[in-house]
Order: structure tokens, then C-alpha cells, then sequence
């Protein structure tokens, strides 16, 4: 089996399940409670909390737990446009978003709000001056990943947040889920961020939305007592201890690890840039853990499928996305139909061999030839 799909998701940590485990035997009892129990977990809460802002250079209370990614994002959109209603009603943002960036911008499109997408260069990154250009008065939000998930195209975050800063009435937003523990990047002028733990070999259904304390948002869940008064629901202290550890580990590694995966790109850029049908997505400015190619007059779907009959396990595009539709990103990049319908993602680890890489070539060569 190799398995090149982490962008996807990638395998649990053991020390994160082992932290998650131990958690669950000892602190049982509702944070909520005023009970001893209760007591002690609510101060596990406050600690580990102080432990993850730290972590991320924010303040404890600018962290608000979700169930993952799609719900921070959608609280990051949502809550701000309601919240920030009577301020104006046009939200700008990139053309690589995740579809919870999305769907989350088309809902608010059924209450009077604008979405313009900015349009980005041939390197795949935002453009600025257009960016520059599309913010009104009545802007209120901008967002742009830190890194997409089909391309792996790392954008100018920092550029962006010092442009923003000129406009005091618009908030900034980042979905850095496939950033942390790949790429370092600076959120200190950043208003919203949201992390996906199961990214960086955390748990599935748990997330981060960093809100700056300057911004207010209109809670989406709304119920009892929480952490934050802007997502209701019981405190879950073993899937915070376990964002925690995974945090931990990334980034502790994340230098040792992205030498690896780097080293492992370069072989795969090399020897699939020799096959006549193959093009290469992913640009000078995307991180070595995605590479993204198009194979020409062969349909991706179709590929990926042989390759899976190879117990070689990757993605056409996002898994988000319907399967037989055109990668929205790679389109967005290209402006080929075609090439964006024939485009696949291979998506690279610290858990990835070179044995493993060398494999896949082989496998791919075989299957390459078979469709010609």
C-alpha cells in the first residue's frame, strides 16, 4: 500500500491518541459542573488552553474550539457578516478557498451580501494590486487561505494583512488548515484563523478558530455554557489536550519533517516532468507537500482509479469536491478546461519512504502506458 493522500487526511499521532485516552479516564466529568471533578477539568481546559495560545502567539481568549475546519470557517464567515451587517454587505474572496469558504460566502448571498472572487497571478499567488483595487468602502471581510488544498500554493499572508491594515472596517480571515506544521507563517495582523488539526496527524472532528479580540462575531450554535460565549456546547477537554499534543509535535518537527517531504518532491517533479503528457500545477510557490500534475488527454478520475487497482491510494482533487467535475482551483490557475479535468494531487508526509516514491513511479509509468 502507499498512500499519498495527507492533504486528505493524515494518520493519528499516537502520543495524540494515548493524550486523548488517559484524558478520557481522568477528567469524566462536565467542565461545566461546580463540583470537584468539574472543577479540575474546567482548570485542565484553562491551562492547556494557555498552553495552545501560546503555541499560536494569540491570547487565550481569542481561541474558540470547534467540531473542525468547515465549522470555523463557516463561524468565520457567517458570524462575521451578521455581526458586521450594518457596516457593509461585500466580502472579497481568493479564488483557491476550500468549499466551506465557499458555500459559506454563496449562503450569505441570500441575505444581500456581495461575494467577489480576487483573481490570482500565473504563480498561483493572490493579486495584490487587484485585491487593492476591489476593496469599497462597504467591504467587511476578506478571505484567503494560507495554503489550498489541490496546488498547495503558499499565499502572501503577510503582504495581505499589512494592506488590510489601511482598512480598519474590514477583517481578514485565513483558513491556515493546510499550513500548520508545513509552512511557518505569520498571523500576529491576522483577524481569524482557522486550524485543522486532523491535517497535522490530530484527531478528526476538532478545530480552532483564533478570533483577535478586536473582531465580534454572531455565534452560529447557539445553547449552554462553553468556553467562549461565541460557540455553545460542552467543553470537550480530551479533544483539546489532543490539539495540544499534535500542535506539540508539528511544530517541534516541522523543520526535520519538511526536509524530508522536500527531498521526496524534487524526485517526483524530476522524473514525472519526462512523461510528453504530464504538466506540472503546482508552482514555484507551492509547499513540497502538494504536487499537483494534469495528465493530458487521459482523464484523471480514470487514472486515479488504476492506480488505486495498485493499492496506490491519492486524490483527482480535494474530497470535498464531486468527483467528475473540473478542479475549480486547477481552472482557476490555468484557465483550461481541459487540464483542470485531468489534474490529480499527490500529497506527501514525513511518513512517506523513498522506497514508496520509487514504487509509485513505477506503478505510475506502468498505468501511463496503458492509457496511451
Amino acid at each position: 500500500m502507499i498512500y499519498l493522500d495527507y492533504a486528505a487526511h493524515c494518520p493519528v499521532e499516537k502520543e495524540v491518541l494515548d493524550v486523548y485516552y488517559q484524558a478520557s479516564l481522568k477528567y469524566f466529568a462536565n467542565p461545566n459542573a461546580m463540583h470537584t471533578l468539574g472543577l479540575q477539568a474546567q482548570e485542565k481546559i484553562d491551562q492547556t488552553t494557555k498552553e495552545i495560545a501560546k503555541k499560536l502567539n494569540v491570547l487565550p481568549e481569542e481561541i474558540i474550539y470547534t467540531s473542525g475546519a468547515s465549522e470555523a470557517n463557516n463561524l468565520a464567515i457567517k458570524g462575521t457578516l451578521e455581526r458586521y451587517k450594518h457596516r457593509g454587505k461585500h466580502i472579497l474572496i481568493s479564488a483557491l478557498e476550500h468549499n466551506s469558504i465557499l458555500s459559506s460566502a454563496t449562503k450569505m448571498q441570500e441575505y444581500g451580501f456581495e461575494v467577489e472572487i480576487i483573481p490570482i497571478n500565473k504563480d498561483g499567488r493572490v493579486d495584490l494590486e487587484r485585491l487593492v483595487s476591489l476593496i469599497r468602502k462597504d467591504t467587511i471581510l476578506v478571505s484567503v487561505c494560507g495554503v489550498d488544498s489541490e496546488l498547495g500554493i503558499r499565499q502572501p499572508i503577510e503582504e495581505i494583512a499589512a494592506i488590510l491594515k489601511n482598512y480598519p472596517y474590514c477583517f481578514f480571515h485565513c483558513d491556515a488548515s493546510q499550513a500548520i506544521g508545513k509552512v511557518s507563517i505569520d498571523f500576529s495582523n491576522v483577524d481569524l484563523v482557522t486550524i485543522a488539526p486532523h491535517k497535522f496527524y490530530g484527531l478528526l472532528s476538532t478545530g480552532l478558530l483564533i478570533k483577535k479580540k478586536r473582531v465580534g462575531l454572531k455565534s452560529q450554535i447557539d445553547g449552554g455554557k462553553s468556553t467562549t460565549t461565541f460557540r455553545s456546547g460542552t467543553p470537550d477537554l480530551c479533544a483539546i489536550l489532543s490539539i495540544n499534543k499534535a500542535l506539540e509535535i508539528a511544530l517541534i518537527n516541522q523543520d526535520e519533517r519538511v526536509k524530508h517531504v522536500r527531498k521526496l518532491n524534487q524526485l517526483l517533479r524530476t522524473q514525472l516532468s519526462q512523461y510528453k503528457e504530464v504538466m506540472i500545477n503546482s508552482t514555484d510557490y507551492s509547499i513540497d507537500h502538494v504536487l499537483n500534475i494534469s495528465l493530458m488527454n487521459i482523464k484523471a478520475t480514470d487514472f486515479v482509479r488504476m492506480l488505486d487497482q495498485h493499492q496506490v491510494y491519492l486524490s483527482s482533487k480535494t474530497s470535498c469536491c464531486p468527483t467528475q467535475t473540473p478542479s475549480k482551483m486547477v481552472y482557476a490557475l490555468t484557465q483550461d478546461r481541459k487540464r483542470s479535468l485531468s489534474s490529480f494531487r499527490i500529497s506527501l508526509s514525513h511518513l512517506t519512504s523513498e522506497d514508496e516514491i520509487k514504487e509509485f513511479l513505477t506503478i505510475f509509468d506502468q498505468c501511463y502506458k496503458e492509457c496511451l
